[in-house]
């Protein structure tokens, strides 16, 4: 049996923990899941409880109040606490990151192995289904999944499918599009890279000896396979967490995502028409919030891309 700490992740994990700048930024991605559980958690009591969440709740004697003590961040145009707001931001962001990564991972790691290890009829199709959204103008693609759901233009088999998804997320439809449509969209990359390492990898002494033992295919894709490709799923799921993220925020800032619940990009939205009056603070909140977590995750993401792949064969 190996040392436990000569495997790939206890290497890196050593290694993160030796270099400050890589610490700091895991520590600012934890900081904003606990954040956005938190929020979650809290957003969820208050409706089960029929309570108006903090950030909900408007004072319009105190529109556009500037930062103060009573106000971190100020107040918006509904008197709403531009703090409270942002910190609900950030469950938004984060939900939109780990389902919209997830889903992108998912797909790109099943094509991926399936193609490079089967080969053939199966290789093709799947060359041909990444190469198709590979020419597909993404960010489009996006918006007019989010405008399809958004508006209702969809099937009225699928709405009943919809409701029970919005519920089980806590979310709306506007931003269920918004994680279907980009995790639909992300998976390109990784299953190339995917089925690149698979297709290595079948070859090897350890995958031909398990074939000739007669262990199914399957069964060596999920044993023998998928662990050896396990840091690529990691460096690609931090990177496209924060695309997500960025893409999350256009898409609601031109009012195609989230339609209720607090969001950075609609903050933004809102608050760009009053800068010219000097009102910064709805803006500067957001957007403050936004910059760190997607600094953290891109920063965590290239370390881990240098320890894992000091060669640079992994693109984003």
């Amino acid at each position: 049996m190996a040392d436990r700490h000569t495997s790939p992740l206890a290497m890196a994990w050593h290694k993160l923990k030796r270099d400050r700048m890589a610490l700091a930024a895991l520590l600012v991605v934890v900081f904003y899941l606990v954040l956005a559980v938190s929020m979650e958690v809290y957003a969820i009591s208050c409706k089960v409880r029929a309570v108006q969440p903090a950030y909900a709740v408007e004072n319009l004697a105190e529109r556009f109040q500037p930062p103060s003590a009573r106000h971190w961040f100020g107040t918006d145009y509904q008197g709403r606490d531009v703090f409270w707001r942002a910190m609900a931001g950030s469950a938004t962001a984060v939900k939109v990151g780990v389902v919209a990564a997830g889903i992108a991972s998912l797909l790109g790691v099943l094509l991926g192995a399936v193609s490079g290890f089967f080969g053939g009829w199966a290789d093709d199709i799947v060359v041909f289904i990444y190469s198709v959204f590979a020419a597909m103008p993404t960010l489009l693609f996006i918006l007019a999944f989010a405008l399809l759901m958004n508006r209702g233009f969809i099937a009225a088999d699928l709405s009943g499918f919809v409701e029970f998804c919005g519920k089980y997320f806590n979310t709306d439809p506007g931003m269920l599009a918004v994680y279907l449509a980009i995790g639909l969209t992300g998976w390109v990359t990784l299953c190339r890279v995917v089925r690149g390492e698979t297709m290595k990898l079948r070859e090897s002494g350890y995958v031909q000896a398990a074939a000739l033992a007669g262990v199914g295919s399957w069964r060596i894709i999920f044993r023998h396979i998928l662990p050896n490709v396990r840091y690529l799923i990691i460096i690609y799921f931090t990177l496209r967490f924060a695309y997500a993220i960025m893409t999350e925020v256009i898409v609601s800032y031109l009012g195609l995502g989230v339609q209720t619940a607090p969001s950075w990009g609609v903050m933004i939205s809102d608050g760009q028409e009053r800068l010219w009056r000097g009102i910064w603070w709805e803006v500067a909140g957001a957007t403050c919030l936004m910059f760190f977590l997607v600094l953290g995750l891109h920063s965590l993401g290239d370390k881990l891309r240098d320890i894992f792949d000091p060669r640079g064969e992994i693109v984003k």
